[in-house]
């Protein structure tokens, strides 16, 4: 009986040591890619998509930079080429219901080239 204890605590030890990588990984991960948007650079971010296989899409919920989305931090980094890729990307419903077009207005981002993408997208409802 105390063998089998020992087992069962053995493993769930390996368990959790397997799986906080992991986390560190989507981490990092997250970290490159809210740099890429800061930085303007549309085609590292399409390029670190591509090597992990991701759709911009699946993963836009989760990925948050400065406690902002994506396209948020776009605005505030001006970053319209890698906005723009981000909208596209993008459902139009999702783009429609976030608020980011009403957000980026009230906060003195309505000149933006952006905003008309945003627009354009949103009003496409894909």
């Amino acid at each position: 009986m105390r063998l089998l204890s020992t087992l069962l605590c053995g493993a769930a030890v390996t368990l959790s040591l397997l799986t906080a990588p992991v986390a560190v990984a989507d981490d990092q991960l997250a970290a490159s890619m809210c740099d890429y948007v800061a930085a303007d650079d549309k085609n590292r971010l399409r390029k670190v998509l591509s090597d992990y296989r991701l759709r911009l899409r699946n993963i836009y919920d989760g990925v948050v930079c400065n406690g902002e989305s994506l396209i948020r931090h776009a605005f505030r980094s001006n970053a319209a080429d890698v906005g723009e890729f981000i909208a596209k990307q993008l459902p139009g419903s999702a783009i429609a219901g976030a608020g980011d077009i009403e957000w980026a207005e009230a906060n003195g981002f309505g000149a933006s080239p952006l905003v008309s993408v945003l627009k354009s997208r949103a009003g496409d409802g894909d």
